[in-house]
């Protein structure tokens, strides 16, 4: 059986109004500018108002990924959201924004895999259209990570931010599409990066709020060491797969976590930053929304055309990490 070349018809991105700078933050927690910026590259971050939830960021980011891929809601077969906040435990936030777009057709499921979770969920969606089960998905990672940081813990709350990036996927011409996906656990470091209260291990009560164990727990070096080894070497399996060489790469769309691990990855790939979709310093880290953020917002920006040899690369909890590659 032979298999359906599958792209990206429609790119959309949406991120809150409130901004809250790295000097917000100097008034919260013992932190500076300077020592944000040095470390990590962020100066700002968006933050959902009290009112919104995950549906509504990926219903904004969906809304502009269909109008630009021409397709009507009624068209999509499948959505997949991809977020480690969802509205609620259940239903899936796929269903509910399923039912705000009125895409009365679509199968709809929520898929974790922490910042990993976007390439995760396009690999699903890649190979129900490849296979001919569907024609299009709509892929969204969306985004309210300001629910669930601690603004007590100066090691955290400097690097979450809110919002939602979403791709439309369908048939595309020989040739183009995606051309390999690289997908990878480890869950020996799953204490690493982890919200242990709210499931049936740690159900929510008074010892587990009191405990902060709601709000996400990091343990920032041993995760930064994992990220310099992985994002480098899942982009050049990914390549590999594709039968791609680096030099042929014209964009690399990292996870937007920390420009230092951005930058290790650029030196692995023999990059030069032009060559980078850059955007935490506006957007921080979204979670598994960074990487279509940065990809709705490279395509806004006319940084991508068609033939264009693409790397999406990212890493996260569980530990999970992913890369694809993507011929625009």
């Amino acid at each position: 059986m032979s298999l359906q070349a599958v792209g990206v018809l429609g790119t959309g991105k949406y991120v809150p109004e409130r901004v809250l700078t790295n000097h917000d933050l100097e008034n919260m927690v013992d932190t500076n500018d300077e020592w944000i910026v040095t470390r990590t590259g962020i100066r700002e971050r968006r933050i959902a108002s009290p009112e919104q939830a995950s549906s509504d960021l990926a219903y904004e980011a969906s809304k502009i990924a269909l109008n630009k891929a021409g397709i009507a809601p009624e068209e999509i077969d499948l959505i997949i959201v991809a977020t480690i906040t969802p509205d609620m435990s259940f239903p899936s936030t796929a269903c509910i924004l399923q039912d705000k777009l009125g895409a009365k057709k679509a199968a709809a499921f929520d898929l974790s895999a922490a910042c990993s979770g976007f390439i995760y969920s396009l690999a699903n969606a890649t190979n129900f259209i490849a296979t001919g089960t569907y024609k299009y998905a709509l892929v969204v990672g969306a985004e309210c990570l300001s629910k669930i940081t601690d603004y007590t813990d100066r090691n955290t709350c400097i690097l979450f931010g809110d919002g939602a990036g979403a791709v439309v996927l369908g048939p595309v011409a020989e040739g183009r599409g995606f051309k390999s996906f690289e997908l990878g656990a480890d869950g020996t470091g799953g204490d690493l990066l982890k919200i242990a209260g709210g499931g049936s291990r740690c159900p929510a009560s008074p010892q587990s709020l009191e405990g902060k164990q709601h709000f996400i727990y990091m343990a920032g070096a041993e995760v930064f060491k994992f990220a310099v080894r992985i994002m480098g070497s899942a982009a050049e399996d990914a390549l590999r797969k594709a039968g791609i060489a680096k030099s042929e790469v014209d964009l690399l769309v990292p996870h937007q976590a920390n420009i230092r691990i951005i930058q290790s990855a650029l030196q692995r790939l023999d990059l030069s930053e032009d060559k980078c979709m850059i955007n935490l310093d506006k957007y921080g880290n979204v979670s598994a929304a960074s990487i279509p953020i940065a990809l709705a917002e490279a395509d806004e920006e006319g940084r991508v055309k068609e033939g264009d040899c693409i790397v999406l690369v990212g890493f996260g909890g569980g530990l999970t990490w992913g890369a694809s590659v993507l011929i625009w």
